[in-house]
């Protein structure tokens, strides 16, 4: 029985203060708006309303202006080379000479031939002027005199043959300097001084690439071609950014669309010509491409970045003036740098998050700050959670 007294004396003692603790919990609970759990820090931004450019995007390649491939016409031996691999050549520049000697030989052989079938036909003419005398005489026969005036226009013939052999002998001797056919940069040398080269073979022994124009090369997909259309006219331009990187290294003007839809991937090619004159493009380069379509004028736009996908859509975090994240669904209607414009959903002035995304719950309390203009970490800013 004194055990028994003992335990209820000491549950009497502990009851008051059992329930002054769960009265001080529940009171902390109801001040707090998200339960108890502190209120998560964010960053965030403005909505925006301005004009923006109507762009479209994409993965080009740059292209050559002009290939040339640099073949030998004759059959000889390299007996100087006079570039290097890599360097700028003008049209018209000495690129390869060839052994002339059998060449020159040909060009001798050739006028040696000439002077002799010049003497014989001149000769044959004279003959045929002297019978055409004697025939008016009654002194020859008229078909011996006949006979005299085919040779000599047989041997006119000869010479005129001669000629031409001499012209082509003199048109191989040419060939034997290979000259830059186009102001061009010259790739790397297949062939060195002392190789023998043959006509037209299939190893060519440089290849040109004009790349001052120069053009890129990229795809649009088929639901977007009508729009390119519409404002082709007006010489759309079209940015050049290197591969994953956000500076614009050159503008052109766009010059082609394709008469067709590649079936494999439904879209349209396109290319851009590019002036490359500070050369920052090379042919076979991958680069960002972006191509400007309009100005679109008072369009709302978020940072990209603050735009979550949900099962129901892409959606944004609004936080409001109590500084409570409101989910918003929004269209997205293209994007411009690191914009996207929306076609609803928020309002110009209205704050969305941009960074803490991640660690927010639907109408859970926040705590904002300001994302800086130039991109640099903002003060107070969370720096784990955000996306």
């Amino acid at each position: 029985m004194n055990k028994n007294i003992a335990l209820f004396l000491t549950f009497l003692v502990l009851t008051p203060t059992l329930i002054s603790g769960c009265g001080d919990k529940q009171q902390a609970q109801a001040a707090s708006p998200n339960g108890g759990r502190p209120a998560v820090p964010v960053v965030v931004a403005p909505v925006e309303q301005r004009d923006i450019p109507v762009q479209l995007s994409g993965i080009g390649n740059a292209q050559a202006y002009r290939t040339v491939q640099i073949r030998s016409q004759v059959n000889g031996q390299i007996e100087k080379v006079h570039f290097k691999e890599g360097q700028d050549v003008k049209k018209g520049d000495l690129l390869f000479t060839l052994d002339k000697s059998p060449f020159q030989a040909e060009v001798e052989k050739a006028i040696g031939t000439l002077q002799k079938d010049e003497a014989q036909a001149a000769n044959s003419a004279t003959q045929a002027a002297r019978y055409n005398e004697l025939e008016k005489q009654g002194v020859v026969a008229h078909q011996l005199a006949d006979q005299q005036r085919a040779q000599a226009k047989a041997d006119a013939s000869v010479v005129n043959a001669d000629k031409a052999a001499v012209n082509a002998a003199r048109v191989q001797l040419q060939y034997t300097e290979i000259r830059a056919p186009l102001d061009a940069r010259a790739g790397a040398l297949l062939v060195n001084q002392g190789n023998v080269v043959k006509a037209n073979d299939t190893t060519y022994l440089v290849q040109l690439n004009q790349i001052t124009p120069l053009y890129v090369e990229f795809s649009v997909p088929e639901s977007n071609i009508d729009e390119v259309r519409r404002y082709a006219a007006r010489k759309l331009k079209v940015l050049v950014r290197p591969k994953g990187q956000g500076s614009v290294i050159d503008a052109g003007v766009l010059t082609f669309i394709d008469n067709g839809v590649d079936p494999t991937t439904g879209t349209v090619k396109l290319k851009g010509t590019f002036p490359n004159k500070e050369r920052p493009l090379l042919p076979g380069q991958y680069v960002d491409v972006t191509l400007n379509l309009s100005m679109e004028k008072n369009a709302i736009v978020v940072p990209a970045k603050a735009i979550q996908q949900g099962q129901q859509g892409d959606y944004v975090f609004v936080v409001n003036q109590e500084n409570v994240a409101e989910p918003r669904q929004i269209k997205t209607a293209g994007s411009y740098q690191d914009l996207a414009i929306v076609g609803g959903g928020v309002n110009p002035g209205e704050r969305v998050i941009v960074e803490g995304q991640l660690r927010v719950a639907p109408n859970a309390k926040v705590n904002p700050s300001n994302a800086p203009a130039n991109g640099a970490p903002a003060s107070g800013a969370a720096t784990g959670g955000g996306q």
